[in-house]
């Protein structure tokens, strides 16, 4: 409760200034209301909170200036987790016909965010669109319908309202709402709308070029669709993109090569992508076509070379698959402990980490959700990544 006493220590020494400014009548009111101030901290400190409520519920009715106590009351209770204790506060000062618009506004957007920490999204959203309406707290206002709408999953309102947020505040939602416009071609996809599906695709990459789940999502669609040529364009895009993400498209572009009868060009194509970004994923795609081709030794041999440049948990994982095919009954068993760590190492290791708060994931998530941050997620670096 240390809290609460450090909150209203500042608003009772505030009253007092007040009262020495104003006039002797408005003096003794103010002089008045200091026991019930103190009466209503000693219930705080006792834990009764809802008798505490009911002291400072009645001091508003006397007097306009304890508005800023009730705000910072309420916004204390709901961070406490006491939503319902904070509902009470909000829609009390809404209820004055004294107050002033703007802390009208204010208190309904405080109010607005209680029912939405308390799972009322509807009526916290028709808070907000109200707000938005009168163009008052607009941006706050439409932050919180935008995550209203995407704990929803209503991705048309999303988009809608985070475009009238770029445009209130210039922020750069580009590849925010082209990832909306991605969730809603994969619910048209489940839905069996292709059609739909692949015109949604088009508005996320005319939101934003960069928007590597929207050439992802067009390629399997191509491929679903069997259409590989049209697939293998969508997804060679991923490169001009961002490279860090090749690795979710060498195994799709390997299928569509193998439908056209052109594995050869694939094979090029991997060897072009090792040596412009040295992923460990296409590096192992080559050796297991070596392997197939020239047998286990051309490959081990094609692994130890690039592992000298590049060390890699998978590529040593892969190389002892290949030793133990050919090793004696001495080695083997050594063997077989290392490779019974490193398939330990691999099974238990995050695939993918976010780079805004750190989670981690053995799957790619375009939401990050930890931090709920979009684009964030990305495949790890290093001796047991990429």
């Amino acid at each position: 409760m240390l809290d609460l006493l450090w909150l209203l220590l500042p608003v009772a020494a505030a009253s007092g200034w007040l009262a020495a400014r104003h006039h002797e009548q408005k003096k003794s009111i103010r002089s008045s209301l200091a026991p019930d101030y103190f009466k209503g901290l000693n219930y705080l400190l006792n834990e009764e909170p809802d008798k505490a409520i009911d002291i400072f519920l009645k001091l508003i009715e006397i007097d306009n200036e304890t508005v800023e106590t009730h705000f910072a009351l309420g916004v204390l209770f709901r961070r406490r987790g006491e939503v319902n204790r904070a509902i009470r506060i909000h829609q009390n000062l809404m209820a004055r016909q004294s107050l002033e618009p703007q802390q009208r506004s204010l208190a309904m957007f405080e109010l607005g965010e209680d029912y939405q920490s308390a799972g009322l999204l509807d009526r916290a959203e028709s808070l907000f669109q109200e707000l938005v309406t009168s163009n008052t707290h607009q941006v706050l206002a439409l932050r919180q319908l935008l995550e209203i709408y995407q704990q929803e999953h209503d991705w048309e309102k999303a988009i809608r309202t985070a475009q009238k947020l770029h445009h209130a505040s210039n922020e750069p939602l580009s590849p925010v709402i082209a990832q909306f416009y991605c969730e809603q071609a994969q619910d048209y996809i489940a839905q069996g709308n292709s059609h739909a599906a692949q015109q949604t695709i088009q508005q996320a990459l005319k939101t934003d070029s960069n928007c590597v789940r929207a050439s992802l999502l067009e390629g399997q669609l191509a491929l679903e669709q069997d259409n590989p040529k049209k697939a293998i364009i969508a997804f060679k895009r991923v490169e001009e993109q961002n490279p860090i993400y090749l690795i979710e498209v060498v195994e799709p572009l390997q299928i569509c090569y193998q439908k056209i009868g052109q594995l050869e060009k694939f094979i090029h194509y991997l060897h072009l992508i090792l040596e412009r970004y040295g992923s460990i994923t296409p590096m192992l795609v080559l050796a297991n076509r070596i392997k197939q081709q020239q047998g286990e030794q051309k490959a081990a041999d094609f692994l130890v070379k690039q592992m000298h440049n590049r060390p890699s948990l998978r590529g040593l994982d892969y190389l002892l698959d290949l030793v133990l095919t050919k090793s004696d009954c001495i080695t083997r068993d050594h063997l077989l402990l290392l490779k019974d760590v490193t398939k330990q190492l691999l099974k238990n290791r995050a695939i993918y980490k976010c780079r805004h708060c750190g989670f981690q994931a053995r799957k790619l998530h375009w939401q990050c959700p930890s931090c709920k941050q979009w684009n964030t997620v990305k495949p790890t670096q290093g001796i047991d990544g990429e």
